[in-house]
């Protein structure tokens, strides 16, 4: 019997398994959580009473007067996190079938980083729900912190990976689901999205208002632009024809990639410019992120930026 802390390795499934290995070796690395509660509602300003935490203290405040005053809020919560995870067909990309689990597909790695969120989540003992779309919302859960509820949402993705052969080929929506996700949470929370986002077009207006949306309630929002860094990326391909299928309406395109490849570079890298300018004008989070960098190679690097 193989123990991990002061449980057994088999009561998990592959995918809790490795977030806890990560999250361990992160914790015991970093010693301090990367997200953060915090208060829902400023009130209204009380004089200073010496000797208490100066931690309230509106010191812009004190130079225009000179006085010490502390902030009061209405309520003091925890943090309530929703990840979005774009489960579309496009994310089934590029489906190897070999090498680490969650190096397999956009899908398997967006499930093994929301693992990951989800035990950072239960451990601050902060309230947080899951969001699956592709054509339509597959599945919206409560935001909640309870030890059965975390275990409901891992049970959701380990669902939802054995079942990956069987979704159903749609057309990717996921600006007009993260509008309707805008109007079912609540204000102040901590939004993660995973996804490649691709939208019809390479049109990247409608994606930066459905995510400008999530930021109407003072939520907190953290994109990850998810991508298979050889050929979606740098569309590095054999100098021979190649036909193409579309992944989730199934159209199929033939053509020679040395005769694309410039432009198809040239537009994949401009609609990431202008996802990125836009959203962290809007104060989004934007992280572009490679499938081969693997989870750690991923989250890491986010975790000790939020630092």
């Amino acid at each position: 019997m193989v123990n991990f802390g002061d449980t057994k390795v088999q009561r998990y499934s592959r995918l809790e398994l490795r977030a806890r290995q990560l999250v361990a070796g992160y914790i015991t690395g970093i010693h301090r959580s990367p997200f953060h509660g915090f208060s829902v509602e400023f009130s209204e300003y009380r004089p200073y009473n010496p000797g208490e935490s100066t931690r309230f203290i509106d010191w812009k405040l004190y130079a225009r007067t000179d006085k010490l005053f502390v902030k009061r809020f209405e309520d003091e919560t925890n943090l309530r996190a929703r990840i979005i995870i774009d489960a579309s067909n496009s994310m089934l990309y590029p489906m190897n079938e070999y090498g680490e689990e969650e190096l397999r597909s956009k899908y398997h790695m967006s499930m093994y980083m929301t693992a990951v969120f989800l035990l950072l989540f239960y451990q601050q003992r902060d309230a947080a729900g899951i969001s699956l779309v592709s054509d339509e919302i597959l599945e919206h859960t409560h935001a909640r912190s309870s030890y059965t509820h975390h275990r409901f949402l891992i049970s959701i993705l380990d669902k939802y990976l054995l079942q990956i052969r069987q979704l159903p080929k749609t057309e990717t929506k996921l600006s007009k689901n993260i509008h309707e996700i805008a109007e079912r949470i609540h204000k102040h929370s901590l939004v993660i999205v995973i996804s490649d986002l691709f939208e019809a077009n390479l049109d990247t207006q409608p994606l930066i208002n459905a995510l400008q949306h999530l930021r109407y309630n003072n939520n907190e929002v953290i994109v990850f632009h998810l991508l298979d860094k050889p050929i979606e990326w740098n569309f590095d391909l054999k100098n021979r024809p190649y036909l193409f299928t579309d992944m989730e309406t199934g159209e199929k395109i033939k053509i020679h990639p040395r005769s694309y490849k410039d432009l198809y570079k040239e537009k994949i890298k401009d609609y990431h410019h202008q996802l990125k300018v836009n959203l962290l004008q809007l104060g989004i989070d934007y992280n572009l992120v490679y499938l081969q960098d693997g989870l750690e190679g991923i989250l890491l690097p986010f975790f000790m930026k939020r630092m």
